[in-house]
Order: C-alpha cells, then sequence, then structure tokens
C-alpha cells in the first residue's frame, strides 16, 4: 500500500512543479492555446492523483485492486499528460504522436471503469 502512495505523492509533486514551471516560465514561450494545453495534462494528472490517494487509503479495496488501478492511473497519466508534456517541452510534434494522448485518455477511463465495476460487484453482494 506504502508504495502506491508514494507513486501517487511522486505524481502529485511532478504535478505542482510542471503547473509552477507552467505558470511562470511557459507564458512567456507557449500561446494561449498551448499554455490551456498544458495545463489540462498537468490538471488531469492532479485529478488522478487525488483518486489514487482515496483508493490506495479505502479500506473497501483489495490490495490486488489498490494494485490494478493504481498502475492502470500511472500508465494513463503516462500517456496523457506525459504526451502533452513531450509535445509542448519537446521539438516533438502532436502530428507525430498524435495517437498517445488519446490513449491515455482511454487508459483513464479504463481506470474509471474498473472502479465502477468494482463498487457494482460490492452492491451486489451487500444484498
Amino acid at each position: 500500500m506504502f508504495k502506491n502512495l508514494i507513486i501517487a505523492c511522486f505524481l502529485g509533486l511532478i504535478a505542482i512543479v510542471l503547473g509552477a514551471f507552467g505558470a511562470h516560465a511557459l507564458k512567456d514561450i507557449l500561446s494561449s492555446s498551448e499554455l490551456s494545453s498544458f495545463e489540462t495534462g498537468v490538471r488531469y494528472q492532479m485529478y488522478h492523483v487525488i483518486a489514487l490517494l482515496f483508493v490506495n487509503i479505502y479500506d473497501g479495496f483489495t490490495a490486488s485492486q489498490k494494485n490494478s488501478i493504481t498502475y492502470i492511473f500511472l500508465l494513463g497519466i503516462l500517456l496523457f499528460s506525459g504526451s502533452i508534456y513531450v509535445i509542448h517541452l519537446t521539438s516533438i510534434t502532436a502530428k507525430s504522436i498524435w495517437f498517445v494522448t488519446p490513449l491515455g485518455g482511454l487508459t483513464l477511463i479504463i481506470g474509471w471503469f474498473t472502479m465502477i465495476i468494482i463498487f457494482l460487484k460490492k452492491l451486489r453482494n451487500s444484498k
């Protein structure tokens, strides 16, 4: 469990650092549209950090479920937010990695769907 919480805290730390970097260092470099896209990456990363903290302190999930959800969200953050960061911080263009961001979004959706399935099973078993 602590490993997953460390992952969540590290991702939260990175989101704060990148958010500050975007707000201060990139505001004169990126267009307002590009900065908005960068901020979307940071925001979605932080949303999922908060979800990971919930997942990993919630006693209703088994250790296996916590691990599965953590790694699904970690992969989703890396693909979704990570691809946005790469596009705006390097010379790699969105055209060259166009499929990575939506794949990351799909992975994040799968993480949420996984939690829905777990909660539906708990609801069915509680009756």
